[in-house]
């Protein structure tokens, strides 16, 4: 597979500094279900890569200083990690705000039986891949047979009140099916509600447009099709500086399976960890800052490391794990 890293790591995009971190994205680990072209993580079946139960603890000890507010728990699919519903549930118990990104057809696996019925009890927010209200478009981006999938997991999700009750958030991710950016999500969002209402009876909260990011799989097809320079033209092109305040790494630090820290998981799955604190805390001697650093100190000010896949967010609408930044 090409890597487009090499490509990136030059970049004029503007400098930006942190301003704290009241939100932690953890990936729980590679493994998942699904395959999907889409994916920047490079996640499917045969992934190995798992948080361990010794840095579950430290995610909870970080959260128990009380100044993270959310936690946002992504993979892979985040579900197969053996130790989901414990941290989950002590999250919770600190009255941290939980948000898992599903896959969705991760819910219907053998084993995963009673998932829906936890998440509704810790009231753990959802926010959902749904590329397409299309059928082909979704089983041409993620497998076959997996839109069909998708819409039973939305209907049980809306039969535990997911999507209806006001605690119980069900908001559905958007990323377009190659090198273009996302429509307006707001008039996308009226379709999706529209179309998903009356064909399949299904009720959800908010829609989230995401722009694909060209690095691991996504940015490997866009080099094997010819299309990454034309790409990147156009990210460039669509370049708003009115996003740049509004971008997630301001506010989230990410934390990758083995516990250490990043600006962003696209600059997780790039291998470009947070500047300037380099072997901070990293057990493994390899030059990393590990999540133990957060025990005590803070990252306020701290320099946001950059490359030219930046623009993915700050293209068009802008794009980040909430949707889009100017809708």
């Amino acid at each position: 597979m090409q890597d487009t890293k090499p490509l990136l790591l030059q970049t004029d995009f503007p400098p930006i500094r942190r301003e704290g971190v009241s939100c932690l994205q953890v990936n729980l680990g590679y493994r998942c279900n699904l395959s999907c072209t889409h994916c920047h993580v490079n996640a499917g079946p045969n992934r190995l890569e798992v948080m361990a139960r010794e840095t579950i603890e430290l995610v909870l000890a970080v959260l128990q200083q009380g100044s993270i507010d959310v936690l946002d728990l992504t993979g892979g699919a985040p579900e197969m990690n053996p130790h989901f519903r414990h941290l989950v549930t002590e999250a919770r118990r600190l009255g941290v705000e939980v948000i898992d990104r599903c896959n969705l057809t991760v819910l219907l696996e053998p084993g995963f039986e009673t998932m829906i019925d936890f998440m509704a009890a810790e009231q753990v927010g959802i926010v959902a891949s749904m590329p397409c209200f299309s059928e082909k478009n979704v089983d041409q981006q993620r497998g076959k047979g997996v839109f069909s999938g998708s819409i039973e997991a939305l209907q049980r999700l809306n039969e535990a009140g997911y999507g209806k009750q006001p605690q119980l958030a069900l908001n559905l991710v958007y990323n377009p099916g190659g090198a273009f950016l996302p429509p307006a999500q707001d008039a996308l969002e009226r379709q999706y509600k529209q179309k998903l209402r009356d064909e399949f009876g299904i009720v959800f909260n908010q829609l989230f447009t995401i722009a694909n990011m060209p690095i691991n799989r996504f940015g490997a097809v866009l080099l094997a099709q010819g299309q990454y320079e034309d790409y990147m033209t156009l990210l460039k092109n669509s370049y708003c500086a009115e996003n740049l305040p509004a971008v997630m790494c301001r506010s989230t630090i990410s934390v990758d399976w083995q516990g250490y820290l990043y600006d962003c998981d696209f600059n997780q799955m790039l291998g470009l960890p947070i500047a300037g604190i380099a072997g901070q805390d990293d057990p493994s001697g390899g030059g990393r800052t590990h999540l133990r650093y957060l025990l005590n100190r803070s990252l306020a000010g701290h320099p946001i490391v950059v490359g030219e896949h930046c623009y993915g967010c700050t293209a068009g609408q802008g794009s980040s794990c909430g949707g889009a930044l100017d809708h």
